[in-house]
């Protein structure tokens, strides 16, 4: 590495530790793509440079490795401090309580100025085991703001203390409460959508399933978010991307052995979706993925087999992106690109005006 251009970027770093991504990206495109150094190109894809720069940055930072769930909870919270920047204004964030699998969940609800009758119920990504309501602050905001619609973050249960299937069956509960309670949250019960990112786009499309299968009111759309879904199988993608892409994949084994140390779980649909034997009759299905995710290959395989069951998919892949990108809210370019692609699906299909 170029040892001036290593120096200016240590000084991002210190700026990034004040949450101050902004300014990086608002130095000029040339500074920019200098500092991201040579382009990262694998299995046909080049990464887009100005994550490419973020990641630069991050490698820079001080990583520990996984020895438990309450330390990489802190730090999992304290890296995603650092990239929302200043997300758009809501008109009201309330904090509430939801129904979950064995009790009360906390959750949080986010309305617009121009919110419609639709409702996304929302889980975070995190693997099963670390991220919280304030971790995807910023990401239910903007698809609030963005889409017209109200958004319900909840905060399931989380792994060790609270093994698979515990989150799934919390998820299916929260969903269930919310289109019970639709006239209380000032929602259509005909437009509650379910969606999550990574390991919540999993919770998402278990919901999906088990709502259908199970005779309970089913979503009006699942949103999946780079979703995890499958615990058994290796892909190809999993080589290609296990470092230096932000989920790697001592990673993805750390998640799945605290999310379920019963092997024998693994290949159940209630953690598995891609390995349900039927997969007809799903709500329409909103699926992303990225170009430079271990979990890109197992999200394609998804939507090909929701495809082929003859389910209404909308798939977008991003293919100058990595996983976790949803959050990255400061960066130009095919990310921002990527956000306005799901807020003006979710404006499209579920904002509904009032009245």
């Amino acid at each position: 590495m170029d040892l001036r251009l290593d120096s200016v970027l240590r000084d991002a770093v210190n700026s990034v530790q004040a949450n101050a991504t902004a300014p990086l990206y608002a130095l000029p495109t040339a500074v920019r793509r200098r500092l991201a150094g040579a382009p990262i190109q694998i299995d046909g894809n080049t990464l887009d440079p100005d994550v490419q720069l973020l990641l630069r940055i991050d490698n820079l930072l001080p990583h520990t490795t996984k020895t438990d769930a309450a330390t990489t909870r802190t730090r999992f919270r304290n890296l995603l401090k650092l990239v929302p920047g200043t997300p758009p204004q809501v008109q009201r964030v309330t904090d509430l309580t939801v129904r979950g699998a064995a009790g009360q969940l906390g959750a949080r609800l986010y309305v617009p100025a121009d919110a419609g009758l639709g409702l996304l119920v929302f889980f975070h990504g995190g693997g099963w085991v670390v991220g919280d309501l304030d971790t995807h602050d910023a990401l239910c905001r903007t698809m609030a703001a963005e889409a017209g619609i109200r958004v319900l973050s909840v905060d399931y249960s989380l792994a060790p203390e609270a093994p698979a299937p515990t989150a799934a069956e919390d998820a299916i509960a929260a969903f269930t409460w919310a289109v019970e309670h639709a006239e209380d949250l000032g929602v259509d019960p005909a437009l509650v959508a379910v969606g999550g990112d990574s390991a919540g786009g999993n919770l998402a499309a278990v919901v999906a399933q088990q709502t259908v299968r199970r005779g309970l009111p089913v979503p009006a759309l699942q949103v999946l978010l780079y979703p995890a879904v499958d615990l058994v199988a290796r892909r190809p993608s999993r080589d290609l991307f296990s470092e230096g892409f932000i989920l790697t994949e001592e990673d993805i084994i750390w998640y799945r052995d605290l999310y379920t140390p019963d092997p024998k779980l693994r290949p159940d649909p209630i953690v598995s979706p891609l390995r349900a034997d039927d997969l007809t009759g799903l709500p329409p299905t909103y699926l992303t993925t990225g170009g430079f995710d271990p979990l890109r290959d197992e999200g394609l395989e998804y939507a090909q087999a929701l495809t082929k069951a003859g389910n209404n998919l909308t798939h977008a892949h991003h293919p100058t992106l990595p996983h976790g990108y949803a959050n990255l809210l400061t960066i130009p370019g095919p990310t921002r690109q990527a956000h306005s692609h799901l807020t003006n699906h979710l404006r499209n299909t579920l904002h509904q005006p009032c009245g």
